[in-house]
Order: structure tokens, then C-alpha cells, then sequence
């Protein structure tokens, strides 16, 4: 019998900062076109996607500021750039509907999140609406609480 490999996590990279900056209304999945030695960086984990988001240009999408930096052993035929603007894929039918949503005032797409799906990097982007500096501070509010009760329970445990 073959032995089934360790569940690795497949998770590449998270944009914390998308939950904490905008209200998220639905979610997609996009593939990702990548170059060789960007996936071998993605496989060490050497992405950042707190600064990324998503624009749309001739009904194709295109992730912006999702830096991933090369390693150091990158083939010396090869000139990284780290800060390249990637294309996403998505179903035409998808992107047709996203085009009407972005136009709509106050909706953006932002990068969720960078993970491994069958072998392949996928990018689970959001139809984004930005939070008020008030809705920020409720945000806050509520994640101590949390905390809070967290703390309260787990000492009354003890």
C-alpha cells in the first residue's frame, strides 16, 4: 500500500488587514499566472499581501502590490521582479459580474488570501466595501471583548 503524504497546510498567505479595512460581501477564487521562480518563493513563504488589490483592464483581472520576493539561489538567466503586476483567472461569466459591482460606488476586489489548491496557487479575492473610521473602532471593541471573556473564562477554569 502507498503511504499518504502529511497534510501540509495550505495556506500560503493571509491579508489580515482586508478583514480590519473593508466590509467583505462575497468571495471568489482566481487562479493565479506565475513565473517559475515565484512559486518556488511562494513554497518557502516569501509573500506579502497586506499592500495588494485587484483591478480590472480590458475585462481581464490583475493583482497589484502583491509583492513576492525572490529567493537568493534564483537562476541568474532569470530577472525577478517582486513587485510584478499578476494576472488572476476567473471565469468570464464571474468577471463580467464583478465589472458591474465595482462600478458601483464605494466597492473595491481585494486579495484575501494565497493558497494551494491541486498544485496550484489560487488567490481568494473579495468584493470589498471600505469600513468607516467608526466601524474600525467598533472592530477593535468587539475583538477585546472577546479577548476579555476569553480571559475571564479560561482563569475561572483554573
Amino acid at each position: 500500500m502507498a503511504t499518504k503524504k502529511p497534510a501540509t497546510d495550505s495556506r500560503i498567505a493571509d491579508n489580515k488587514k482586508a478583514a480590519f479595512n473593508y466590509f467583505i460581501e462575497e468571495r471568489f477564487e482566481a487562479g493565479m499566472v506565475l513565473e517559475g521562480w515565484e512559486i518556488k518563493s511562494l513554497r518557502e513563504g516569501k509573500v506579502q499581501l497586506t499592500d495588494g488589490y485587484v483591478v480590472i483592464r480590458n475585462g481581464e483581472l490583475f493583482i497589484i502590490g502583491c509583492q513576492i520576493n525572490p529567493l537568493n539561489t534564483a537562476s541568474s538567466h532569470v530577472n525577478p521582479d517582486s513587485v510584478r503586476t499578476k494576472k488572476l483567472l476567473l471565469h468570464k461569466e464571474e468577471i463580467k459580474r464583478l465589472i458591474g459591482k465595482v462600478e458601483q460606488k464605494g466597492y473595491t476586489l481585494v486579495p484575501l488570501n494565497l493558497h494551494w489548491k491541486n498544485g496550484r496557487v489560487k488567490c481568494d479575492i473579495g468584493l470589498a466595501k471600505g469600513k468607516a473610521e467608526h466601524d474600525k473602532r467598533d472592530t477593535i471593541k468587539d475583538r477585546e471583548g472577546k479577548r476579555e471573556v476569553e480571559r475571564a473564562m479560561k482563569s475561572r477554569h483554573r
